[in-house]
């Protein structure tokens, strides 16, 4: 845990939204949460790739491979930051683990298309494997919901939120796939991290997701990619 002869590592904070600079700032969720953090000073940068239509793969690479920061969080923008020492949780987290994330699932089965689903008609898995605490709905501090144990050691993490040790992913030549633009990008990335000796987990950081999810017929159109690509 940091001290307060520590200081927090500096970290970037990057996000892919289609809206303009100003939908953004006073519309998403994420948007009128980042302002928030600007308590921390310089160490702390925002990068957001506005009116995106590109796959995220593409935005959160360019930021793998450019950016200055120590660390990097990758996070949609339709999440609420509830936790205003969200850097010092960041910063607690990427000590333990090369990536992290919020929810994630500490095993993975053959043909799991998602962290939490066994498979494409949305059975859950065991409660047992996952790790989790998010809450959902439109405004901060929404419904909590069930949660599972974290941290914990995962090979699976949900892409809402992802922190990640920018040099570990360097050094280990990890990068997200421009095939998946939106769906299976994070499964895709976890698995490469994890092919590559990084060690994933989750970590307690506060924040509340507007969506709960689609995994509706392009979902599943994907998994195929997906499941191609990792021959299982």
């Amino acid at each position: 845990m940091p001290t307060k002869t520590e200081p927090i590592k500096s970290i970037e904070f990057v996000s892919a939204t289609p809206k303009r600079q100003h939908e953004f700032e006073t519309i998403t969720p994420l948007g009128i949460s980042l302002p928030s953090l600007q308590a921390f000073g310089m160490r702390i940068s925002f990068q957001i790739f506005y009116e995106n239509s590109e796959a995220l793969a593409i935005c959160y690479n360019q930021r793998i491979e450019q950016s200055s920061a120590d660390y990097l969080v990758f996070v949609h923008d339709d999440v609420w930051l509830d936790d205003y020492h969200t850097p010092t949780r960041v910063n607690e987290a990427l000590k333990c683990y090369d990536v992290a994330g919020v929810a994630g699932n500490m095993q993975r089965a053959k043909l799991q298309p998602s962290w939490a689903f066994l498979d494409t008609k949305g059975t859950w898995d065991n409660e047992n494997n996952l790790s989790a605490a998010v809450a959902h709905g439109w405004h901060p501090f929404g419904n909590l919901g069930r949660t599972w144990k974290s941290p914990a050691d995962c090979k699976l993490l949900d892409g809402v939120f992802l922190a990640a040790n920018r040099k570990q992913l360097l050094s280990k030549n990890v990068r997200f796939d421009p095939q998946f633009r939106f769906h299976f990008y994070d499964l895709d990335f976890c698995r490469s991290a994890t092919q590559k000796g990084l060690k994933l987990g989750t970590w307690p950081i506060a924040l509340t997701h507007v969506s709960g999810g689609n995994f509706g017929p392009a979902w599943r159109e994907v998994s195929k990619l997906y499941f191609k690509k990792w021959g299982d």
